[in-house]
Parts: C-alpha cells; sequence; structure tokens
C-alpha cells in the first residue's frame, strides 16, 4: 500500500520532465527561426529587428572552447518530420501521345470542311436552276469567246462582236435541237413498226439459240412488262403532268443561260476585276494568277470536247448509216451531245445504237454497229484526246468516273456534264497556288550546283542589254 503513492509520483515526475523538455526545444526552435528571419532581413537593410546597425550587434562566436565551430543541434528523436510534398501534374496536353494529338487536330478541321461543303451544297441545291444555267453560260462563253476576240482584233466594237457570235451560236444550237425533234417525229412510226418486227425476230432467235429459252419464258417475260406498266399507269400520268413543270424549268434555264453568256462575252473581263476585289487583299495577287489559267484550262477542255464530240458523231453515224439502222442522224446528234459527259456518255450513246440496230435490222447489224462504235471510240480514246486535249485538262480516269457519279448523283444529267470541267479547273487552280507559294522559299534558296541546277533553280528573267 506504501509503494503505490511512490510510484505514482515518480510516473508524474517523470511526464513533467518530458513536458518540461518539449518545451524548451519548441522555444529553441522557434528562437532559431526568429534568428534566421531577422538575419535575413538585417542582411537586406544592413540593420537588425530592433532598428540597430548590423555593426553594433555583438558578433557571434564561431568556435567552441575546442577551436572547432559549433555543431547545430541535433533534431530530438521524437519530434515529427513533414511529408514530402506531391509531385506537380504534368499538362494534359503533354500526356496525350504525339500521334493522338495530330490526330484530333486533322479530325476537327475535317469536320469542319466537311460541314462547309455540306451546307454549300444544300445552298447549291435549293438554288440548283440558276448554278446549272451559269455554269452552263461559262461553257457556251468559253467556247464562243475567241469569236469576238477574232472580231476584236478585225476593228468590229466590242457590244456588235458579242451580238453576232451570241446570235449565231444560239442559232445554230436551236437548228441542232429542232434538226433531231423533227427526224424523231418523222420516223416515230416507221421506227415503232420496225422495234416490233425486231422484236419478233429476237423471240425467233432466242427460241433458236443455244440458251434453251422456251416460249412460255419468253411470254412470262411479256406479261411481266404488261403489269408493270398498268401497275405504274399512276405514277406515269404524274410524270406526265410533271413534264409541265420540267418544261417550264427548262425555258426559265435557257433564258438564264442566254443572258448570262451576253453579260460574259460583253463584260467578262470587268466582272473578273470586280469579283478579285472581294477576295482578301493577301491572297488577291495568287488568285489574279489562277484565275486566266483556269480560264485556259476551261476554254481548252470546251474546244476539245467539242471536236472529239463532232468526230465520234461523223464517224459513228455514218456506220450506222451504211449499215442502214433507222434515225441514223439523229443517233448521230446524241452521240454528239452525250459526248460531253466523259466515258459514261460515250459508252450510253453507243449503246443506245446498238440497241436501235438490234430491234430494228437484227443481232448480225447489231454485232457490226457495236464494233463501228468500239473502234472509234478505241481511236478517241487514245489518239483523239491526248493529241487534242493535250495535258491541259489532263485528269486520271478515276477521277473523271467518280466525279461523274457524284455531279450525276446532286445535280442529274447537267452535274454529271459539269464535273469533270470543274474537276479540271480545280486541278490547274490548285496546282498554281502550290506553285506560287513556293516561289518566295525558291527564291531565298541557295542556288544549286551540279547537274540539277538547269532543271532545280529558277529562272531569273534579266532585260536585254
Amino acid at each position: 500500500m506504501s509503494r503505490v503513492p511512490g510510484w505514482l509520483g515518480r510516473l508524474g515526475a517523470g511526464l513533467t520532465e518530458m513536458g518540461d523538455r518539449l518545451n524548451a526545444r519548441r522555444a529553441q526552435a522557434e528562437k532559431d527561426d526568429d534568428f534566421d528571419g531577422g538575419d535575413d532581413f538585417g542582411r537586406s537593410n544592413g540593420t537588425d529587428r530592433g532598428g540597430k546597425d548590423s555593426a553594433d550587434v555583438p558578433a557571434v562566436s564561431t568556435a567552441n572552447g575546442n577551436g572547432t565551430p559549433p555543431q547545430p543541434p541535433s533534431p530530438p528523436s521524437d519530434t515529427l518530420v513533414a511529408a514530402p510534398a506531391p509531385a506537380a501534374r504534368p499538362d494534359p496536353a503533354a500526356a496525350v501521345p504525339w500521334g493522338m494529338r495530330v490526330a484530333a487536330e486533322a479530325g476537327w478541321r475535317l469536320l469542319v470542311l466537311a460541314g462547309t461543303v455540306w451546307v454549300l451544297m444544300r445552298v447549291i441545291s435549293a438554288v440548283q436552276l440558276v448554278v446549272l444555267a451559269f455554269v452552263a453560260a461559262l461553257l457556251i462563253t468559253a467556247l464562243l469567246q475567241p469569236t469576238v476576240a477574232r472580231l476584236r482584233r478585225y476593228g468590229v466594237p466590242r457590244g456588235l462582236a458579242t451580238a453576232l457570235t451570241a446570235t449565231l451560236g444560239f442559232v445554230v444550237m436551236g437548228l441542232v435541237g429542232w434538226f433531231v425533234v423533227w427526224q424523231v417525229m418523222e420516223n416515230i412510226d416507221n421506227l415503232s413498226d420496225q422495234i416490233q418486227d425486231g422484236i419478233d425476230e429476237l423471240q425467233r432467235w432466242l427460241l433458236n439459240s443455244p440458251f434453251h429459252v422456251t416460249e412460255d419464258q419468253i411470254k412470262d417475260i411479256a406479261k411481266s412488262l404488261r403489269e408493270a406498266v398498268g401497275a405504274n399507269t399512276d405514277e406515269i400520268t404524274s410524270a406526265g403532268l410533271e413534264g409541265v413543270t420540267v418544261i417550264v424549268e427548262a425555258l426559265t434555264g435557257i433564258l438564264l443561260t442566254m443572258f448570262s453568256t451576253l453579260f460574259l462575252l460583253y463584260d467578262g473581263k470587268r466582272i473578273w476585276q470586280w469579283t478579285l476585289k472581294l477576295v482578301p487583299a493577301a491572297a488577291r495577287p495568287g488568285v489574279a494568277g489562277a484565275g486566266p489559267r483556269a480560264w485556259r484550262t476551261l476554254t481548252a477542255y470546251v474546244r476539245g470536247t467539242v471536236i472529239v464530240a463532232l468526230i465520234d458523231a461523223i464517224f459513228i453515224g455514218l456506220g450506222i448509216f451504211f449499215l442502214d439502222v433507222p434515225m441514223a442522224v439523229p443517233l448521230a446528234v446524241f452521240i454528239f451531245l452525250f459526248a460531253f459527259i466523259p466515258l459514261v456518255g460515250a459508252v450510253v450513246s453507243g449503246a443506245l445504237a446498238v440497241v436501235v440496230a438490234l430491234v430494228t435490222q437484227g443481232v448480225f447489224t447489231a454485232v457490226m454497229a457495236l464494233l463501228v462504235v468500239l473502234a472509234v471510240q478505241q481511236i478517241e480514246g487514245h489518239i483523239l484526246q491526248p493529241f487534242i486535249l493535250g495535258r491541259a485538262v489532263r485528269v486520271h480516269p478515276l477521277a473523271v468516273v467518280l466525279s461523274v457519279a457524284a455531279g450525276g448523283m446532286v445535280a442529274g444529267i447537267g452535274g454529271a456534264v459539269v464535273a469533270v470541267p470543274l474537276v479540271a479547273v480545280t486541278n490547274t487552280v490548285v496546282g498554281y497556288l502550290r506553285s506560287y507559294s513556293q516561289e518566295p522559299a525558291l527564291r531565298t534558296s541557295p542556288v544549286p550546283r551540279g547537274a540539277t541546277a538547269t532543271g532545280v533553280a529558277p529562272v531569273e528573267h534579266r532585260p536585254p542589254s
């Protein structure tokens, strides 16, 4: 019983001593902190915290009794150590892989470009008639403008030269259209009888052919065709009613085309100069240089296409005429018109001539007509187009097919006609702008040496001395 108070007393004394030591160490740490802050402030201002000059402050002894510098007090074993600060997080953009960043940058730009193209296509589809009329006027102007320029060189006034050229051009096109309609109306009755005879002959040929086609199968096909026509009578009637609207739109487009052609022939240069004012000043020199080159490309395309189409129509028309195929002249005119749709138009017009020969003159005549069409088209593709069109409007066949398909899907036959010249002009403009942007770099680049100097170095034009 007597030991319990003594044990409690020793425990209390130990706790009291430990608390005193902790207080002393805390006070020493605060004193060291105050001394460091005051020393720094005194060094920067030349005074201590009391306002006295640092020269009046007694120097602190730097050695103990043995002549060695005093050691800093070791931290107590029970002092808490502060945790290290967390590392700074990297920039989120730097944490993304480089390839993904490039893909994202290209992706949103492509999305903006696709949205712009979509809006542009929506606007064009809303005013499709106006756009097609203006593009047709550009094509006709490219065909007629050299005649205006030639008349101007002969001293004819600009207004009179424009009126003469436009009147002559529209009269010729009108006569061609009237001739086609007249020939079709004159031969439609005879053609229907020949088609019926040809169908009967084709039926007899199928019965005796190695394809083993039976008469019941032929009757089933004919019955299905009659049922299809009878079932779609309402749609055919509505299409006939819509034909009135189509005629009105066609007349409107023709008037817009004639009106636009007149002004482009008469005042095309000033229209182009006004268009250049809409371009930003920084890009105006490049666009001003690309415009004439684009116009030369369009002019070369229209001239070459007209010559090639005319040659195709003459030779194929002569071939089917000597084969006694009816309506040879209207078919030749159709071949001429369809030649303005590259690749696709030649196939469609040639197939039309072969089908007419098949149903009117029989299988042998159709085979001969097919040989004539293929021979003329081969000559066209390998000789006429490279020689006449040249490198000015050279477009890859894949680009031609894709552009014709896209133009046909967007704007029908008119879109298919203007697709290829649009691609050719775009190719010329992009190529010129790319070379134009590289000219400053070529001027500042060092002059190449050796065998490549002639082909690489920019040509320096010097005035004659």
